[in-house]
């Protein structure tokens, strides 16, 4: 037991690093949770701060999810020993989702940041590619696209995630693949979560009124032109 909460400890510490605020503070001076929607994740990262700064931190909010349900689960099967995990269940899979859903906690509930994080999109991402990446890599892939085709990060996010449970149970009933039923669970409490999250977002977006990817970055690069030119 000491060692599971050992391991849900690290990965929620992890988790809560805020990747978005110390981005945009060191790179820009900027931050994010002043502007834009407020919020201290990916999608504000692009809308407020541009591409570059927005995959950024991406990488690292996804690097929090895939290290912690890939890597320290994984050290953890192998370095301890004992009742990890409660009566029938695998082993492995408790440790993965357990620790991946701890780095998703402490992302949107970090403690380096007054427990006011992100909607964790990202952080689930990369935390569902280190237990199953074959249907993650298609929720991916799907992300770009419309993120490429809209410019719509926040409509990216809640459709790829919503895509993910489903692809999942269709590899299990459809394609007669391998899923364990306790990954399908969490992956469907997990998108309901991030999508509801997102219930801001959504609102904007049936309304016309969600920013696009990079229209708050050239508002704010015209404002410190205007500003250099007046100093």
């Amino acid at each position: 037991m000491a060692a599971t909460v050992t391991v849900l400890i690290i990965s929620y510490l992890l988790g809560s690093i805020p990747s978005a605020i110390w981005v945009g503070k060191g790179f820009k001076g900027i931050d994010v949770r002043e502007h834009g929607s407020g919020n201290a994740g990916t999608t504000n990262t692009f809308r407020v701060l541009g591409v570059p700064f927005g995959v950024t931190v991406f990488v690292l909010d996804f690097m929090k999810g895939f290290v912690s349900s890939f890597w320290i689960s994984g050290l953890a099967f192998l370095w301890f020993s004992g009742p990890l995990a409660p009566p029938n269940w695998d082993v492995e899979a408790f440790l993965a989702i357990s620790c991946g859903m701890a780095a998703v906690g402490g992302h949107m509930f970090p403690i380096f940041a007054g427990f006011k994080g992100g909607k964790g999109a990202a952080t689930a991402c990369g935390m569902l590619f280190g237990i199953e990446p074959i249907s993650i890599g298609i929720s991916f892939t799907l992300f770009g696209l419309i993120v490429w085709s809209t410019r719509y990060v926040s409509l990216a996010s809640i459709i790829a995630t919503g895509i993910y449970p489903i692809t999942l149970l269709i590899m299990r009933f459809g394609l007669d693949w391998y899923v364990d039923g306790s990954i399908i669970l969490f992956a469907a409490i997990i998108a309901f979560g991030i999508i509801y999250k997102h219930k801001a977002n959504i609102g904007r977006l049936m309304s016309g009124t969600e920013n696009k990817v990079g229209a708050k970055a050239t508002t704010l690069a015209k404002t410190e032109a205007s500003a250099a030119k007046v100093n």
